[in-house]
């Protein structure tokens, strides 16, 4: 099984329309961010996590496979705003998109085209079945099981994934003490990490490191960074050992 980095950006993207600092001027292809996203599969199943605004450039660079099954963590735009272009996918049927229910809701009030039911649908939205999810439910999708996890994006309660022996978490900014026990073990961890100053619902880049020194993973690799954090190639020289900053189309086997 491996993993995809599709996105590792905060929900402005970097380079952020605009500026021109270090990071946003950059040359190099790994300080060049799109919205979180990532693509978990093996030889028999492929499932996406979360479907951000990006997600057809995204795919563009994946290759044109069935997707058996999107797993949303929460519905702020930047995690969402590319379900619409699921509509080529359809091809392959309809697609299985796990969301709790609070997060169900808000989706079909946003896109609600995208949900109503075969008999229904207007000719040529996406083929989408919303299906629930819940924490510490397994779900098994093909060859591959995802068992969400609690976490909390500020005050709001949103998911991360454990899936065989990698964790995904994204705009996480504190775990409940009791979902500790699901990050056991854990071989390869991915984790947010938006920058340096302090945030009122995502970790920094301090917090991610301690978080990660908790966990204890072979290795952990951050996600979800804004401009603000230096580029790349400064950055990773001022992590721990067996900390690094994601990129985006970084695969990792697990």
């Amino acid at each position: 099984m491996r993993i995809t980095l599709l996105g590792t950006g905060t929900s402005n993207g970097v380079p952020q329309i605009g500026c021109d600092c270090a990071t946003c001027t950059s040359t190099d292809p790994k300080d060049k961010r799109l919205r979180c996203s990532a693509l978990v599969e093996n030889d028999a199943t492929r499932i996406l996590i979360d479907c951000g605004p990006d997600f057809r450039q995204q795919v563009l660079a994946n290759g044109f496979k069935k997707i058996d099954a999107i797993f949303i963590t929460h519905e702020h735009y930047d995690h969402v705003g590319g379900l619409d272009d699921l509509r080529p996918f359809s091809l392959f049927g309809d697609i299985n998109v796990y969301a709790e229910d609070y997060c169900a809701e808000h989706l079909m009030q946003r896109i609600p085209y995208c949900f109503t039911p075969p008999e229904k649908r207007y000719p040529g939205v996406p083929a989408i079945s919303l299906e629930h999810m819940e924490p510490h439910v397994p779900v098994k999708v093909g060859s591959i099981e995802v068992v969400p996890i609690r976490i909390m994006h500020g005050k709001l309660p949103i998911v991360g994934f454990r899936i065989g022996n990698l964790a995904y978490i994204t705009d996480m900014k504190s775990m409940p003490d009791e979902e500790w026990n699901y990050l056991e073990d854990v071989d390869i961890l991915i984790v947010n990490a938006l920058h340096h100053k302090s945030h009122p619902s995502h970790q920094t880049v301090e917090d991610a490191i301690a978080f990660a020194q908790k966990v204890g993973a072979r290795e952990t690799y951050f996600i979800h960074m804004s401009h603000y954090v230096l580029p790349h190639e400064v950055e990773e020289k001022l992590l721990p050992p067996h900390i690094h900053f994601g990129y985006d189309g970084l695969t990792l086997n697990i």
